[in-house]
């Protein structure tokens, strides 16, 4: 059975791979892209920062609701909780910034890769002339 990730020693295979990966890793989520790629360490620690700062953002978002409609009923004091939505916007921006040279890697090792690997032979003719072509 073939797992959805890589074990971690094994490359991407070919450039539409790691493209793949780096688009994932920054469309979709940081870090996801880099764990489909192999890279367990950096996409953990992405992935990890990723979340830590969207679920600050959110605790702050609620945050600041909670404020806004205490004010409308006047039974809530306000609070300075910017700070929350600064430090996970900061995470998060990290994170994609970490993906970014992550996925920058990525695409570099495929292409010289790419360029390393055997040429393709193309197959050996062993139809005579003149003969039809034998179909296996």
């Amino acid at each position: 059975m073939k797992s959805f990730f890589p074990r971690p020693t094994q490359k991407p295979a070919s450039q539409s791979a790691a493209r793949n990966a780096a688009l994932v890793n920054q469309l979709a989520t940081p870090g996801l892209g880099s764990l489909m790629a192999g890279r367990w360490i950096a996409g953990i620690g992405q992935l990890v920062l990723a979340v830590a700062g969207f679920v600050m953002a959110v605790v702050w978002f609620f945050e600041i609701m909670i404020q806004y409609y205490g004010q409308v009923t006047g039974d809530v004091q306000v609070r300075p909780v910017g700070w929350i939505g600064e430090i996970g916007a900061t995470l998060f921006v990290a994170s994609w910034f970490w993906a970014l040279v992550t996925s920058i890697s990525l695409l570099r090792q495929a292409k010289t890769d790419g360029r390393a690997g055997p040429k393709p032979v193309p197959p050996r003719m062993t139809d005579l002339p003149g003969q039809p072509p034998k179909l296996s």
